[in-house]
Parts: C-alpha cells; structure tokens; sequence
C-alpha cells in the first residue's frame, strides 16, 4: 500500500518480485504468473519491458496519448502493443476482491471515525 497520492505504477516491479503462484503438488511456488492484467496506469514502456524479460504476457490496454504518439510517428511508430479484451474482463474480479478487503480493513481499523486522535480497534 502506497500513499493516497503516490502512483501505484512504481510500486509494480516490487509486487511483481513478490509474487510466489503455488503449485498444485509438492514444489516449490513459480515466481513468474501466465499472464498479468492492469489498468492504463500500468502501460509504460517500463513496466511492459519488465514483463516481456520475464517472459510473462501481459493484457493492459494502452493510453489514448501513448497510441496518439504512436500513430503519430507513422511506420516507426510500430505495432501497437497485443490486447485481450476477454482477458481483460476478468480483472473485474480481482478488482472487487481487492476493493471487498479495503472496506474490511476500514471497518476493523475505524480510522473512518470522526474523532481521528486515536482510532478504536474493532475486533470483526
């Protein structure tokens, strides 16, 4: 977790170490996923380039300035980087997921309360 203003995209080349996919039998975990989904605010030339090292395949749609650009500068341009929309809907789980432990968190913590001096601890 980052600061409410803090950009969540330099934090991605630390979540993606920490990454460990557990094996269905005995094993170690896999540190590299199948296939990573992300909202634009992941599109980078860095972030992509780190996924493509790791061979990992990646399903994050592009800006509307970075394909502008893209277009812009015509055949040097290149390709426009490989999309999935099938894949990319089933972001919308983990998304839920994620925002489901937020709002828990905020219940346990309280710090949502009004008097913000010393937020009560609530046993859920």
């Amino acid at each position: 977790m980052t600061a409410g203003q803090r950009g969540d995209s330099p934090q991605f080349q630390t979540v993606l170490g920490g990454i460990r996919v557990p094996r269905l039998g005995p094993g170690r975990p896999r540190t590299r996923p199948d296939r990573v989904l992300a909202d634009k605010a992941y599109s980078s030339r860095a972030n992509r380039a780190l996924l493509r090292c790791r061979g990992i395949r990646a399903t994050i749609p592009e800006k509307d300035d970075q394909a502008a650009h893209r277009r812009a500068r015509g055949r040097h341009g290149g390709r426009p980087p490989a999309f999935d929309p099938v894949a990319y809907r089933l972001r919308h789980a983990v998304e839920c997921g994620i925002n489901r432990r937020k709002r828990q968190r905020a219940v346990a913590t309280r710090y949502d309360c009004e008097d913000n001096r010393v937020p009560s601890r609530v046993m859920v």
